[in-house]
């Protein structure tokens, strides 16, 4: 199959409807952040209110991350049928995932160090009106989360579908490649610039239940001291959430896929009789739930041909591009 093939294909299936709904709502999710941050940043200054001030600063880091989300979208779409991608540009959006990560560690630390000067040099607060905006905070980050999963939606929905496409075949030649039969298996992988966006969103919005929670008892108890202990115990938690996200981004940029459930069904579907042996066996990510496969075969059945390798490997139609190569040798008499 022609590069350009598989490329019309990957911008047809992987830029959908799913991905649109996403591109949307993230788009979405950045503005009304970044309202809030203004709204934040306002009622610091008007109330003379660190904590506030702090919170805003803090949502425009969150902000960055979304919109970062945002373009990568639309970077991808823009250089989809880009030829010097040699599968596509869906990576751009893995790799905005993994930045949004890292601002996220950067906002944990934030948070550490801003928790621990607060812990040494303790700060009046404005209970009431602290209070008022991050309950309005966690109001939006509430609405944004609601956005994006309805958004997450979508792309699984879209996801779900069986796309079908004719088989492409050379004749005689025994190293080929197979056109894209379509692609299953949704469930196994997310779409990671979307879940980072997610991630930030809820992040936030956990932050300020904390915050609200340490308002209250500073308000009611006297107890400043809860509000910089429920910054470090936020911190932890969104560290926790970032190495996540660093971790299953890392893993597709790498092209670490060799342990994933598919490399073995791959096996599964050709070794079918012990006179055939996958020897050299490569599989990498091109798209959110589709695989690309490199495969070298030994075999002993004299009819066996690309052709049939693909008709093997059609069960598992998240395999949208192969290259075969066959080899075959016949047992010495004894």
């Amino acid at each position: 199959m022609h590069n350009d093939t598989l490329s019309d294909w990957l911008h047809e299936h992987v830029f959908d409807e799913g991905s649109q709904a996403a591109e949307r709502g993230t788009r979405l999710v950045m503005w009304i952040t970044l309202a809030m941050m203004f709204v934040e940043i306002f009622a610091g200054w008007w109330f003379n209110s660190m904590a506030l001030l702090a919170d805003g600063w803090h949502m425009s880091s969150h902000a960055l991350a979304i919109g970062l989300s945002a373009t990568a979208y639309v970077t991808a779409r823009t250089y989809a049928r880009d030829p010097r991608f040699a599968f596509g540009s869906w990576k751009i959006e893995v790799l905005a995932g993994f930045a949004s990560a890292i601002v996220l560690l950067g906002v944990a630390l934030m948070m550490v160090f801003g928790s621990i000067d607060r812990i040494w040099f303790p700060q009046p607060i404005q209970y009431a009106e602290a209070i008022a905006v991050a309950v309005l905070g966690l109001v939006v980050n509430v609405v944004c989360a609601l956005i994006l999963g309805r958004a997450h939606h979508h792309t699984q929905a879209d996801t779900d579908s069986t796309h079908d496409s004719a088989a492409y075949e050379k004749p005689r030649v025994e190293i080929t490649r197979s056109q894209p039969h379509g692609h299953s298996h949704g469930g196994h992988h997310h779409d990671l610039n979307l879940k980072s966006a997610y991630v930030h969103v809820i992040a936030d919005a956990f932050t300020s239940v904390l915050a609200i929670v340490a308002l209250l008892g500073g308000w009611w108890y006297g107890w400043s001291w809860l509000d910089p202990v429920m910054g470090l115990v936020g911190a932890v938690l969104v560290a926790v959430w970032a190495r996540g996200l660093l971790a299953d981004t890392g893993k597709v940029l790498l092209d670490r896929e060799m342990d994933h459930p598919v490399v073995e069904e791959i096996r599964e579907a050709i070794e079918t009789s012990a006179q055939t042996r996958v020897t050299d066996l490569h599989v990498w990510r091109v798209g959110k739930q589709v695989f690309s496969c490199a495969l070298t075969v030994v075999t002993q059945e004299p009819d066996l041909t690309p052709t049939m390798v693909r008709q093997r490997l059609s069960v598992h139609e998240e395999i949208v591009h192969s290259t075969i190569e066959i080899h075959r040798y016949q047992r010495r008499p004894a």
